[in-house]
């Protein structure tokens, strides 16, 4: 059982493995969003023994391209709301927020919440797709209808 935390930001991602009881397999690392990172972040993953399952938040955009080659090589990948994984553990008095912190944190939120997860797939991706499509025909005909009583 291991819990791939991935925090992802523009550009770049910062990634922490875990196993149950906090044992670290991995300290947080820094990955680019290059193929040849992704590829070698996929062989790490895969040369762990047992299970693993991959969480990420599903933070704008950003996600979409390493969730999509991930899930692609086979590997199970969860997008989660931000706002479950601020939410999660909330206990300590000191705010810590690093990228290192988060993706820790991320892969914890992953080996509470194991059983539940929810697999990424290409009809998120087809969903998210359609509702930017949606927003680009509001935009548009928005506009259309400023220019037609003008």
């Amino acid at each position: 059982m291991n819990a791939v935390g991935i925090d992802v930001s523009k550009g770049k991602s910062m990634v922490a493995i875990m196993r149950p009881f906090g044992e670290i397999v991995s300290t947080p690392f820094e990955i680019k969003h290059t193929s040849s990172d992704i590829n070698s972040l996929v062989k790490l993953i895969k040369s762990i023994e047992g299970e693993s399952r991959i969480v990420m938040e599903h933070t704008g955009r950003y996600y979409e391209v390493l969730a999509h080659q991930l899930s692609e090589a086979n590997l199970f990948v969860s997008a989660i709301n931000p706002k479950l994984i601020k939410d999660f553990d909330n206990d300590s008095l000191r705010k810590v927020k690093t990228d290192k912190a988060d993706s820790v944190k991320i892969a914890r939120y992953a080996l509470d919440k194991w059983q539940n997860l929810k697999q990424y797939s290409v009809m998120d991706e087809l969903r998210n797709q359609l509702k930017t499509m949606n927003r680009q025909f509001g935009f548009y005909m928005k506009h259309k209808m400023v220019l037609e009583y003008k």
